[in-house]
């Protein structure tokens, strides 16, 4: 599971003293921590990894907005501290899909659920967040969904 990854990445970051990833590491486990707090009271919560890949998605596209902001700003310091969580990060996530997996993805479901047009762009992103969520970027997916269905 990727929670014991991350909790075992913790324990060895005290261990060799490696600050920064160890910040990185402990914001996770926070906002792990938020999320699990949050599911108390959902009326059915998903499987652990399905949890933990959405938050950590979310968390590495909250911080290249952030290093966008910060570079044009012309804060380049706090665009590479930005930069290093990204890279904790991603250690986590699962292997992602490449475009071309994606697009053949897209084309699959596409078929299956017997999509035409722009209108059935919904049932295409829900079909393909069920089957990759975990495994493709859902806001590169859509543009993705988009060109391909128009």
């Amino acid at each position: 599971m990727i929670r014991d990854s991350i909790k075992a990445a913790q324990v060895a970051a005290m261990k060799s003293g490696d600050k920064p990833r160890l910040a990185a590491v402990r914001l996770i486990l926070a906002k792990l921590k938020d999320k699990d707090i949050e599911l108390r009271t959902a009326a059915s919560i998903p499987d652990d990894d399905v949890i933990v890949t959405d938050v950590l998605q979310k968390m590495v596209k909250q911080r290249r907005e952030s290093i966008t902001m910060y570079e044009q700003g012309g804060r380049p310091e706090l665009a590479a501290a930005e930069a290093a969580e990204v890279a904790v990060i991603e250690d986590f996530l699962p292997a992602q899909m490449g475009e071309d997996e994606v697009k053949a993805a897209i084309e699959a479901i596409k078929a299956e659920v017997g999509a035409a047009g722009p209108k059935d762009m919904g049932k295409v992103i829900a079909a393909l967040k069920a089957k990759h969520g975990t495994q493709i970027d859902m806001g590169k997916a859509s543009a993705l969904v988009k060109a391909a269905l128009a």
